[in-house]
């Protein structure tokens, strides 16, 4: 057994209420780091997750009785890097194994004197990413696993993301890592046609946590923003490495303009405020700027078909362009939803684009678009359907029916906040 990492420096005395906080830390937003760079190191997904787990038991032991360390994150992945180093001196090829470990370690060699492949990222999070989403794993089971090694969401929580049951996902992530492992799938950012081919699945998987942290499916809080800023970096660490894929570009841009909004949807309490009552002052400007560059530089390379995640973004960025809700462009949103709705179909998409008729059109209108919806198997269990719905209907003035859809919204959420927030409205209507 190794001895644990020393600190930097001595750690805090002991306290709860900060062990507490440390462990949900490395629960939420460190154990993604960890698995990635082990990974790197054993070449094995399902291992990584035991090592960095080894990790945490580690630092559950000994943080309480020894006080947090200044930095949390470095010591578990000392600890959990110093176990992989165990495990492979006990594997046969330990010498070539070695000097891998060597390089991965903090304490690294000089750098090669060959220069770096401008076209491989060393960025382990992303190696995670198309490692999870390599073809010889289902769909489902790329994004479930996936949410479970990257997002850093349990088992519960992709189970109810996906409205599906909890001992599926589980079997779903235990098969997905032991394929990985028979089928002896490399740990590592593809090249040529299996990049391509992998794509689609990394940019739908980095939405998939965008919009987990963006608005959290169940749960006490409202957002996650850790999610929010892991899903945002591996959107730009992937442009620089696909700079002429626009759907990159898209799917970058959208995240950029999409997190612009962050600090002004939660009040002082951390309640939700919806888009029409946010204080667009606290619109981050930075990130705005960012998104329409990156959606200047996704039409510049669409060659003129716009793809989904351009589309999803040029809707952001209308918002983004106005000054109050109001003012925005809803016709061209309106527009740009229908375009998005014949490159992708959804029922999703079609109820986004009733809302924006209703703003350009009218709720009577949006009201017949959001009834033809209502019996699509899809959208039966989906809360924002009669979320929509009642909201058309108090602008309409049919208060008591818009008092049931919110009430009826309110039991199908299953965030603790949103459910507050619906639950309110309904309260609201006289």
């Amino acid at each position: 057994m190794t001895s644990q990492p020393a600190a930097a420096s001595q750690p805090t005395p002991p306290r709860p209420d900060r062990t507490a906080g440390a462990i949900e830390t490395v629960f939420r937003m460190e154990s993604p780091r960890i698995i990635a760079g082990v990974a790197r190191v054993v070449r094995d997904v399902g291992i990584a997750e035991e090592l960095a787990q080894d990790a945490l038991v580690a630092a559950l032991e000994q943080w309480p009785r020894d006080g947090v360390p200044d930095n949390p994150g470095a010591w578990l992945m000392t600890a959990a890097r110093h176990r992989a180093v165990d495990l492979v001196r006990r594997r046969e090829n330990y010498a070539r194994k070695l000097a891998e470990i060597g390089r991965a370690l903090p304490a690294a060699a000089a750098p090669p004197e060959e220069p770096a492949d401008p076209d491989d990222i060393d960025d382990d999070l992303l190696r995670l990413v198309f490692t999870a989403c390599h073809p010889v794993l289902s769909t489902e089971a790329r994004t479930a696993l996936t949410l479970r090694l990257l997002g850093g969401l349990t088992t519960a929580e992709i189970a109810r993301a996906f409205l599906v049951p909890e001992p599926t996902v589980a079997q779903r992530i235990v098969r997905a890592k032991r394929t990985l492992a028979t089928k002896n799938v490399a740990f590592e950012v593809p090249h040529g046609p299996d990049r391509e081919a992998r794509l689609g699945s990394v940019l739908d998987v980095i939405y998939l946590i965008f919009n987990e942290g963006y608005a959290a499916t169940a749960g006490d809080d409202w957002l996650r923003p850790s999610l929010c800023e892991d899903a945002l970096r591996l959107a730009r660490v992937l442009t620089a490495l696909m700079p002429k894929e626009p759907e990159v570009h898209g799917l970058t841009a959208l995240l950029e303009l999409q997190a612009s909004r962050t600090a002004a949807r939660t009040g002082g309490s951390g309640e939700p405020v919806l888009l029409k009552d946010q204080n667009r002052s606290r619109w981050n400007r930075m990130l705005i700027a960012r998104g329409f560059a990156a959606l200047g530089r996704a039409e510049a390379t669409s060659g003129g078909a716009p793809g989904p995640y351009l589309l999803q973004a040029a809707i952001a960025a209308c918002h983004a362009h106005a000054y109050s809700y109001e003012e925005t462009d809803w016709s061209r949103i309106a527009t740009l939803y229908g375009l998005l709705a014949s490159r992708s179909p959804s029922p999703v998409v079609e109820l986004n684009r009733a809302v924006a008729v209703s703003m350009s059109q009218g709720p009577a209108e949006a009201l017949a678009l959001v009834d033809a919806l209502a019996g699509d198997p899809a959208l039966r269990d989906y809360h924002l359907l009669p979320s929509v719905r009642g909201d058309l209907l108090a602008r309409l003035g049919r208060t008591p029916e818009a008092r049931a859809e919110f009430e009826r919204a309110a039991s199908l959420t299953r965030n603790e906040r949103e459910r507050e927030l619906l639950l309110r409205r309904a309260a609201e209507q006289p």
